[in-house]
């Protein structure tokens, strides 16, 4: 017989049921799984060895859990995992407003049916997956939507009195009772309210308008807050903090491959346009980048953290904008271009916080400087390094590439040429095949056109080429022709 098919008290007295808090829950979970050696927070990715075990020794300790870190950090996501580690189900007293066990009620309503009723009492089953609360913590939040309040419609419809506790309408805390109970970005609560959490936390009272109830209840609180937050909008009053068991710093990904395999999971793409655009390698490593080189930008707020979510709004547009131009050039498949990264200017610029030199640059040309950044970090991996200063005369890796730009002016590279002209214009460049060839002989071939892009973009970087932007596209110069021209 299923458990879940158990519906009186009797029946699950017969079965051998024996009830146990959420933390003893998650805690024998928790357990079993590193026994079996199996994964206990799949699909969070750059926490294994660093931000995974303070929470499974948390989960371990029977601890309330505060995530701290900055924005895009998988906090929250962290906190929805844990639903994860509880039982399938779990029996209530059918009817309870806050999932009392049957065999241990706390309620006035679980008591009055359980004294009625016994063993003939109706139980209902709760899956895990309804065992999650969520609250954002704003600065409109009251003590009666987190705990509860007189109900004065439930006492003239009950014709009760206000002294009597049945008029009490619980709010979501007392409601979330058996479950995991999470309140993101924590310090935005007015420490009024705070307050109203302490007994909850520690000795399982809640008080309304006057009653004061003993309710023991059993809750897995998990918060979340910004370390920013700490100091500028509000913050959190310190016998709260001493109150929450553990707390747990989270951290941006480490390296670049731990940051794609993140936006890809996370990225949502369209089937039809993931087989239309082809992405280089390179294109996705320097996508990531451009998060990395943010986190470090003299021009950008550095705490108030570049979230993991702009480089999946980024790689969302980049396919978008390769997919536009194909559709107009009437294409049906096309490889990403160097020049299509000017279509993720919008999801960087919603997604950092400027300081004043920054905003005096413009979000727009920030978010340029971080794409030409990116580039410049990643150029000497591909080909040789570019010294700051060289004799006069000297030959480079790139003198013929520069002198080939020199005797032929430069040319221009529409947004939206088609694929053909795309590669006819590149394929002029012969030193850029040349260079290929001797420093990258493994490319793949439909690799190939991305890194003469890349090849010109890094020189332009390293101040060998210039590089202006037009209405609707790119001109690329030799630097000092273009200098002789300005004057």
């Amino acid at each position: 017989m299923k458990i879940e098919n158990i519906k009186t008290l009797g029946e699950l007295k017969e079965s051998g049921y024996k009830s146990k808090s959420i933390k003893d829950e998650l805690r024998t979970n928790l357990r079993e799984k590193i026994k079996l050696g199996k994964p206990t927070f799949e699909g969070v990715h750059g926490f294994e060895n660093t931000v995974i075990p303070e929470l499974e020794r948390a989960i371990l300790s029977r601890h309330n859990i505060n995530l701290l870190g900055l924005r895009g950090q998988a906090k929250t996501r962290l906190a929805r995992k844990m639903v994860e580690l509880l039982d399938e189900y779990i029996p209530f007293v059918t009817g309870s407003e806050i999932n009392d066990d049957p065999l241990q009620p706390i309620s006035r309503f679980a008591k009055d049916i359980i004294e009625l009723k016994g063993d003939e009492t109706p139980i209902s089953w709760l899956h895990r997956s309804d065992r999650f609360f969520e609250k954002l913590a704003t600065p409109d939040v009251t003590v009666a939507d987190l705990i509860g309040d007189v109900d004065p419609i439930k006492a003239a419809n009950l014709k009760l009195s206000y002294a009597d506790d049945r008029v009490i309408h619980f709010g979501m805390i007392p409601r979330a009772n058996r479950s995991i109970f999470v309140i993101n970005e924590l310090p935005d609560l007015q420490a009024r309210i705070q307050v109203a959490l302490f007994n909850i936390l520690q000795e399982g009272d809640i008080q309304i308008r006057g009653f004061k109830l003993r309710m023991p209840l059993d809750m897995q609180f998990v918060f979340t807050a910004n370390p920013e937050d700490y100091t500028n909008r509000g913050s959190i009053v310190t016998p709260l903090k001493d109150r929450i068991g553990s707390q747990i710093l989270t951290h941006y990904p480490d390296t670049i491959k731990i940051a794609r395999t993140i936006t890809e999971q996370e990225a949502k793409l369209d089937v039809k346009q993931s087989d239309m655009v082809y992405v280089p390698s390179l294109a996705r490593d320097l996508l990531e980048q451009i998060s990395f080189e943010a986190r470090e930008s003299e021009y950008i707020d550095n705490k108030s953290g570049v979230s993991a979510r702009l480089s999946i709004t980024a790689l969302e547009n980049l396919l978008s904008t390769a997919e536009r131009r194909a559709l107009k050039s009437g294409e049906d498949k096309t490889t990403l271009r160097l020049s299509d990264f000017m279509g993720i200017i919008p999801a960087i610029t919603g997604k950092v916080e400027l300081v004043y030199e920054g905003e005096q640059e413009g979000a727009a040309a920030v978010a340029q400087h971080l794409l030409g950044d990116a580039i410049h970090t990643f150029f000497p991996a591909y080909f040789p390094k570019i010294e700051k200063l060289e004799k006069q005369d000297e030959k480079t890796p790139y003198t013929d590439i520069i002198e080939w730009f020199f005797a032929e002016s430069g040319f221009e590279l529409l947004d939206d040429c088609s694929d053909e002209e795309y590669q006819r214009i590149l394929g002029s460049i012969v030193p850029l095949e040349i260079l290929i060839k001797k420093y990258q002989p493994e490319l793949e071939k439909k690799d190939k056109f991305f890194m003469k892009e890349f090849i010109l973009w890094g020189l332009v970087e390293y101040k060998k080429l210039s590089k202006d932007r037009f209405a609707d596209g790119y001109q690329f110069k030799d630097i000092y022709g273009s200098y002789i021209s300005k004057l």
